[in-house]
C-alpha cells in the first residue's frame, strides 16, 4: 500500500480574474467541507493566474483554508531587468508552496526547452518551492510508439544536477499533449505505463526509496466521471486538472474521488 498523499491540482490556466478567484475558492472549500472532505488523505491545489495569487494568499490564511496553491511560470531569475517575469522570491512571499514548471502549452508556445525548464526547477528549489514538474509526449509520438522514451529522456534532462534531497519532494505531472483541453483522455493503462517508466527512471537516477516517495500526477480532460479509473492504477497519484477546476463543484467531486 504507497503511503504517498494523493494529489488533486487546479491549474486555471489564463482564466479567472481576483473577483472570480475569490468566489471559486470560496465555493470550493465551501463543497469541500459539506462533502466531509479529509485533506489530509487527498491534497487539494489550486494554481490560479500570478494576478489571482495575493487573493488567495489572503483567503487561504485569513480564513485558515486547507487548500493550498500555488504559482503556473516562474522565472530562472531571482530579480533584475526581466520585464514581465515573476521571480521565486515573489512568489515565496506570496505564500506559494509549489509551481508548474514545463507545462506542455509553454513548451510548445513559448519554446521552452529541458535546458531551461531544469534551470526553473533549481529556481524552485532555491526559493522554497516545490516544483509540479509537467512532462508528456504529442500525438505523432504516441502514435509511433514511443511516449515512454521521450517523456523519461524529459524528466532526466529537466532533473539534471537536481540533488536528491531536493528531488524527493518534485511531483511530476504526465501530461499527454494529445489528450489536454480535447476531451480525449489517455486509459487508466496509457497512464499506468508512462507513470511507471517516470518512477522507474526516478529510480534509475535517484534511488529506489526515493522513487517510491515521489508523487506523479496524470493530466489531461480529468473529469469526476473517470478519475476514479484513473486513480485506481498504482503509479498514479493524483491529477493534474485543467477545464474541471474551474467549476467548484465538479473539482470538488474529482478531489473527493476516495467517497465516489
Amino acid at each position: 500500500m504507497s503511503k504517498r498523499i494523493p494529489m488533486m491540482a487546479g491549474n486555471w490556466k489564463m482564466n479567472m480574474d481576483h473577483v472570480q478567484a475569490t468566489q471559486l475558492v470560496q465555493k470550493l472549500d465551501w463543497t469541500l467541507k459539506d462533502g466531509k472532505h479529509d485533506f489530509g488523505v487527498v491534497e487539494v491545489v489550486v494554481l490560479p493566474p500570478f494576478t489571482d495569487l495575493r487573493t488567495v494568499q489572503t483567503m487561504v490564511e485569513g480564513d485558515k483554508l486547507d487548500i493550498r496553491y500555488g504559482a503556473q511560470d516562474i522565472s530562472v531569475y531571482d530579480d533584475g531587468a526581466y520585464t514581465g517575469e515573476i521571480s521565486g522570491p515573489m512568489l515565496s512571499k506570496l505564500g506559494c508552496s509549489y509551481v508548474v514548471i514545463g507545462h506542455s502549452e509553454r513548451r510548445e508556445y513559448h519554446q521552452e526547452s529541458d535546458e531551461l525548464l531544469n534551470k526553473k526547477v533549481e529556481a524552485a528549489y532555491r526559493n522554497g518551492l516545490t516544483p509540479i514538474l509537467c512532462c508528456g509526449e504529442g500525438l505523432e509520438i504516441r502514435k509511433a510508439g514511443h511516449q515512454v522514451a521521450h517523456t523519461v529522456a524529459q524528466i532526466e534532462a529537466d532533473l539534471k544536477g537536481i540533488p536528491a534531497e531536493q528531488a524527493a519532494s518534485i511531483v511530476i505531472a504526465y501530461e499527454p499533449i494529445w489528450a489536454i483541453g480535447t476531451g480525449e483522455v489517455a486509459t487508466p493503462e496509457d497512464a499506468q505505463e508512462v507513470c511507471a517508466a517516470i518512477r522507474a527512471k526516478l529510480a534509475e537516477l535517484y534511488s529506489a526509496e526515493l522513487a517510491d516517495g515521489v508523487r506523479i500526477l496524470y493530466g489531461g480532460s480529468v473529469k469526476s466521471d473517470n478519475v476514479v479509473g484513473i486513480m485506481a492504477k498504482e503509479d498514479v497519484d493524483g491529477a493534474l486538472v485543467g477545464g474541471a477546476s474551474l467549476k467548484a463543484e465538479e473539482f470538488a467531486k474529482i478531489c473527493m474521488f476516495t467517497t465516489a
